[in-house]
């Protein structure tokens, strides 16, 4: 790596001392190293002859917003969400220069945001878009890179309330029998899978082998794919839903033909009705994970299935598994001294 060239991410960047004595960092835009090494002499044949540098423009949160929004749109699935958190957002800083953006200021933010009840996990998600908003700013050379440092100052707050509720075997049965239409098989799906309700709802039948007995996930939260096993429960259920030609979607309107987007109002209907009180449609995937723990099945392979990009995620229920952590203990008993021992006590005549 050539002085003054360095890598971000994936893109090369370039550092010199402007005519001022002072040291600018700029974005090449590029993936290639020989776009930022000819970058590099421009910048230092330019400061030689004297002449002007372009200086960062003067964008506002703003325009940094309607520039970030039109860019995940298409890239990220979780557009939509983001949209309304940068709206949270636009409602503090409006046509706050990005230039004057302070460690203070963004601490600030989470101050307030604590002061109207927030919770650590709500508050942190908007921290992390302002966070990668900031980072676009760099990439696209809207900002210096001392901007973003005094935004990273600001740390996530420690969260240590994470849900975790599942429900019993019973419940579980009791829900599904409360369930009417489409949102039983949606609820079994999830039950039986771990899958997320956009996951679900978005199914398309070109994705299901029900042959093999295999769900195969293309476009995931970690942008990996994921292939699920179809066990008896749920192939029945699969089985038995109406498909059309006409709709390549599992889950669908029968009037209107287009996917079901939500299935909100009808699942809390059958909370109601099966008496279950504090659960969300998300708490189906920490039911699937909870008894394929308590099941004995080993971290790992639940990591999998859920689709986690690490096992920290995941560990949250590894405090499920201590019945089968002393199992285990005692298996390697047998394992490794059962033989040793009988052989000792046949020496003793025992």
């Amino acid at each position: 790596m050539a002085t003054g060239i360095y890598k971000r991410s994936c893109i090369y960047w370039i550092r010199y001392t402007g005519p001022d004595g002072k040291q600018r960092r700029e974005s090449s835009h590029s993936e290639k190293f020989d776009v930022a090494k000819s970058l590099l002499i421009d910048r230092e044949k330019s400061i030689e002859r004297g002449d002007v540098i372009e200086k960062i423009p003067d964008k506002t949160f703003r325009e940094l917003s309607e520039h970030y929004l039109d860019w995940i749109k298409g890239r990220q699935k979780s557009a939509r969400t983001k949209g309304y958190l940068i709206g949270q957002l636009l409602s503090v800083f409006g046509d706050t220069q990005l230039k004057r953006f302070t460690t203070a200021s963004v601490d600030q933010l989470q101050t307030d945001l604590i002061n109207k009840g927030y919770k650590p996990a709500s508050n942190n998600k908007i921290l992390n878009v302002l966070k990668h908003a900031f980072n676009k700013a760099l990439e696209w050379n809207w900002i210096a890179e001392d901007t973003l440092k005094r935004i990273r100052k600001v740390k996530p707050l420690k969260d240590t309330g994470k849900r975790l509720r599942y429900l019993s075997k019973e419940d579980c049965q009791t829900l599904v029998n409360a369930c009417q239409g489409l949102t039983r098989a949606i609820v079994i799906t999830a039950l039986n899978t771990g899958m997320r309700k956009g996951e679900i709802l978005s199914l398309k039948w070109e994705q299901v082998d029900l042959k093999n007995n295999r769900i195969l996930l293309d476009r995931t939260k970690n942008g990996k794919r994921r292939e699920l096993p179809i066990n008896n429960t749920l192939k029945e259920t699969l089985q038995g839903l109406t498909r059309r030609l006409d709709i390549p979607y599992m889950f669908f309107d029968a009037v209107t033909g287009k996917p079901i987007k939500d299935v909100k109002r009808s699942f809390q209907t059958a909370l109601k009705r099966a008496g279950i009180r504090d659960f969300h449609f998300h708490d189906l995937r920490h039911t699937f994970a909870s008894h394929l723990v308590m099941a004995g099945v080993d971290i790992t392979t639940v990591s999998r299935l859920l689709g986690h990009q690490t096992l920290t995620m995941t560990l949250r229920y590894s405090h499920l598994s201590k019945g089968h952590l002393d199992n285990a203990v005692n298996l390697l008993d047998r394992t490794l001294n059962e033989n040793t021992i009988s052989t000792k006590l046949a020496q003793f005549g025992r």
